[in-house]
């Protein structure tokens, strides 16, 4: 294996042990946005180098959108899903509810929330495993 990446959105201040204990496996945390809280980034970053977007109940002083490459692999993230892009994998979040489906050669990855429970969703949250000519993802439901 080339890289394990963690993908995460939609924590609102909540950081879970078990997906904690799971993200020190990564190489890379990928965070979608509705962080809230800078403790909450510094604690990730205490783990494994992060990418994050701002989400719509972010005060904080991140970027919108990012585009960015991890093993060769173009990836493009944004809270809210928006218009089309030309990468490898498109991740975003806000919805709070897991989505994984592949369009034009895009991988589209929404992790879901695995910070506070919304309505009856299940938490959930992606890693990644990128390899030297695939990749594998894998839903992790709490």
């Amino acid at each position: 294996m080339k890289y394990k990446i963690g993908i995460i959105s939609d924590t609102h201040n909540v950081l879970r042990a078990e997906v904690v204990d799971d993200l020190k496996t990564c190489d890379y945390i990928l965070h979608a946005g509705d962080i809230m809280k800078v403790e909450v980034l510094e604690a990730l970053q205490q783990i494994a180098p992060v990418i994050a977007v701002k989400g719509n109940n972010d005060q904080l002083e991140l970027d919108v959108e990012k585009y960015f490459e991890i093993g060769g692999y173009h990836f493009y993230m944004v809270h809210q899903l928006g218009k089309k892009q030309d990468v490898d994998f498109y991740i975003y979040g806000h919805s709070h509810q897991f989505a994984c489906y592949k369009e034009s050669n895009v991988q589209y990855i929404n992790p879901g929330s695995c910070g506070r429970k919304r309505f009856s969703l299940p938490l959930t949250y992606v890693i990644l495993n990128i390899f030297d000519d695939y990749y594998v993802i894998e839903k992790r439901v709490l």
